[in-house]
């Protein structure tokens, strides 16, 4: 091989050609979709997207639609961490937003009150057992362990069986909705304690977000589980052949990315101060694409944490963007589709570079 395509004092190809970090190009994205749609409200509607423009609000920004925007996206945002760390791992998770429905369901169950102004809550499903007014630890345990043992059941059939991870986690996916639709027999399930709902209260989905992100994105970065993660997803019989214990770890990847969509499920739940069986759909494709538009490279081995925040802010923004503009939700709708298939061409194209480079 040439000195071009290795590259100089052992610098590879692709450091010398891009010399920041990949989410660079991911961040560039989000705000060139900001300053266009500040222009285009600026142009058309003569208002801003981004700034305050009213008289009699303080401030330089539009702080209000900021906190919508990081709201939206925060309770798929933490299904999407998890989601990330699966496609690094060279699989996928399509049972993400079912797990959440059937979480929601069962935790809400053991997080209601006894009494509702005074009356018998009608919707509480265990008061006949005495189990209403748990501590908020109940409710949680319940809904980690739901998230957990979902999770096992993917990855173990995945693992051990050799199942494709698309059927695997597509049984799954229809399993967990059938129990969510089960549970109460398609009724919804409400009035939380109020230590259950303070989990959802103001932004405190944002900081869970903020919080799990960070912590996962230093794990995939420094631990021997991240770089177990990447060597996988890269290669997975080299993989093997270095001594990594490939099924287990796998195994291990799909228990997070099931506890993960079940603290989603607690989130989602305690915001909306109720549970419903219908909670959650499409979450799943939303993180896939969150996980995307991210940099996260569908075919394994490359993708970060914090690319994929940066993806769940461009989701974000594309919601609140055509909010904004007064364009109807399909439109939204045929955006997602076309940005999700724009993110793997763009993916493919930069494969076939390293390809050539290599």
């Amino acid at each position: 091989m040439s000195q071009t395509s290795h590259g100089i004092g052992g610098l590879s190809y692709d450091a010398k050609k891009r010399p920041w970090p990949a989410e660079f190009n991911v961040f560039l994205a989000l705000v060139i979709l900001v300053a266009a749609f500040e222009l285009v409200g600026r142009v058309f509607l003569g208002d801003s997207f981004l700034f305050n423009t009213r008289e009699n609000v303080s401030g330089l920004f539009n702080e209000q639609r900021l906190q919508i925007i990081i709201l939206q996206v925060s309770i798929v945002g933490i299904i999407a961490i998890g989601v990330t760390q699966v496609i690094i791992c060279g699989g996928i998770d399509l049972s993400s937003g079912s797990i959440v429905g059937a979480t929601a369901m069962i935790a809400m169950s053991f997080a209601q009150v006894a009494t509702v102004n005074g009356n018998p809550n009608p919707k509480a499903m265990f008061i006949d057992y005495g189990w209403t007014d748990l501590p908020v630890i109940v409710p949680l345990l319940v809904a980690i362990g739901c998230g957990l043992v979902a999770g096992l059941i993917n990855g173990l059939l995945i693992a051990y069986t050799r199942i494709p991870p698309f059927i695997a986690t597509l049984g799954m996916m229809v399993t967990a909705r059938g129990i969510a639709k089960w549970w109460s027999k398609g009724q919804p399930i409400s009035f939380p304690t109020d230590s259950f709902a303070a989990i959802g209260r103001g932004l405190m989905p944002v900081v869970i977000f903020i919080s799990l992100a960070l912590l996962f994105q230093l794990i995939l970065t420094y631990t021997k589980y991240g770089k177990h993660c990447y060597a996988i997803g890269s290669n997975e019989d080299a993989a093997r052949m270095s001594g990594i214990k490939i099924a287990n770890h796998k195994v291990l990847v799909y228990a997070i990315a099931g506890i993960l969509a079940s603290i989603a499920a607690v989130v989602l739940s305690s915001k909306n101060l109720t549970a419903q069986a219908g909670m959650g759909v499409m979450y799943e494709l939303d993180a896939i694409a969150m996980a995307v538009i991210g940099g996260v490279s569908l075919s394994g081995g490359r993708g970060s944490i914090i690319g994929t925040v940066i993806g769940s802010l461009i989701f974000g923004v594309i919601i609140s963007g055509f909010t904004f503009l007064r364009l109807d939700a399909y439109y939204q709708e045929m955006v997602k589709g076309v940005i999700i298939v724009g993110a793997v061409v763009l993916d493919q194209w930069r494969q076939r570079r390293r390809a050539i480079g290599a």
